[in-house]
Formats: structure tokens, sequence, C-alpha cells
């Protein structure tokens, strides 16, 4: 993808009053980030591929910040939970999205919830690193995107015993709805958010990198 299509992109998030950077690189996210957490910040992260790829978790455990860490071992899924919950008042949230189109819009789909709870309140600050492969037109090709793509391997990372884990498309691709697609348990295409225009400048904050990242 082009510098100028990132920049074109990083321009429509500033109109919907976003903050947004470009960089090269996976290996440019950690020194941007340094820049935009604190010493003493409260930090945590929803789960992220994305984040994994350029290192930002050694980055949170090592650093002068107050990790809310969710992959602590041995952490009961209560204890996980009480994490989600106490992440809604970090001062900086950090994770990725699903697809950011060329108007300026995040679109993200979770299966908890707790990640799309942290983009619409609570963190003072959200900062979502998305690699050039998640920039799509519209928010048509931004659902197509997880429905063909997205979800079905995270469904096969995490181990969910859904259609799409192994078949590799969600078989309701083709619909309209929300609800269209499996009804297992193990699905991940519960909870549906756009980000548009913001009321509170720069809260949200847009990393494009221009190289592929995550799913």
């Amino acid at each position: 993808m082009s510098q100028n299509t990132l920049t074109a992109v990083a321009a429509a998030l500033r109109r919907n009053n976003m903050e947004a950077f470009c960089v090269d690189a996976a290996a440019d996210v950690v020194p941007l980030l340094k820049t935009l957490i604190t010493s003493g910040d409260t930090v945590a992260v929803g789960g992220s591929r994305s984040l994994e790829e350029c290192e930002v978790l050694p980055l949170l455990r090592n650093g002068d910040y107050r990790f809310l860490d969710r992959y602590q071992p041995g952490l009961s899924a209560e204890q996980v939970r009480d994490i989600f919950v106490a992440s809604l008042g970090a001062d900086v949230y950090l994770c990725s999205a699903n697809a950011v189109t060329e108007r300026g819009e995040v679109y993200c789909v979770d299966g908890n919830g707790n990640r799309i709870a942290a983009l619409c309140y609570g963190p003072r600050s959200v900062v979502l690193v998305v690699g050039c492969n998640k920039i799509v037109a519209d928010l048509n090709e931004a659902q197509q995107r997880v429905k063909t793509l997205a979800a079905p391997k995270n469904t096969a990372r995490l181990y969910c015993a859904t259609p799409c884990a192994s078949t590799g498309a969600c078989f309701g691709a083709d619909g309209e709805f929300c609800t269209d697609g499996c009804s297992t348990d193990a699905r991940i295409c519960c909870s549906y958010l756009t980000l548009g225009k913001q009321r509170t400048p720069g809260r949200i904050k847009v990393v494009l990198v221009a190289e592929p990242l995550g799913f």
C-alpha cells in the first residue's frame, strides 16, 4: 500500500477528531508508543496479534508503567474478567482494529466485548496499532474482511469450535445482518462497533503501519 494512501486515511481520521500517526514498519511502533505513554501510567491491552508482532508487551512489562497484564500465567477466568473491568479505568488502552476505512472510520467486532467497551468509554487514551492490510474502502468491505479473513483466522488461532475455523470463511458472509453466520457458543462475532467522528478530540489515536500486521 502506498504512503499516499496511508496519509489520506490519516487525514480522514483527523477529520473525525482522532489522532493519526503513520510509520513505516512494525519496528517503529514501540518508539512511538514511548512518546504516547507517560511514566507511571496504568496501561491495559486488548487481545491483539498486531501488538504481539510489534513487541509491545515486553515494553509494557519492562517499562515504568502499571501494566494490567491479562496474560499473566495462572490467572483464572474470574481474574481475567477483573482485569478487563479494571482496564476501563486505565490511563492508556492499547489494541488494534479489524478494519479502518478510507473515510476514517474504525471498525471492530468482538466476542467478549471488552475491547469495544474500552474503545467506547473509560480509558483516557486509546491507541490502536493498525497494519496497512486492514485499510478498506468502506464499511461493507470492513464487514466482509471480518467474515472472510479476520474471524476465521482468529477462531483458528484461539481454537474456537466454529465452522469458520475449519472452512476459512463465515457461511453468513453474504448476509447483511450482524446475526448472520453460526450460532455456536464459541462464536466471536457478537458485538460490533464503528467509531465515527469523536466528541473528545484526540482520545482515539490510530497508528497506521505501512506493513501488514495481524488479521
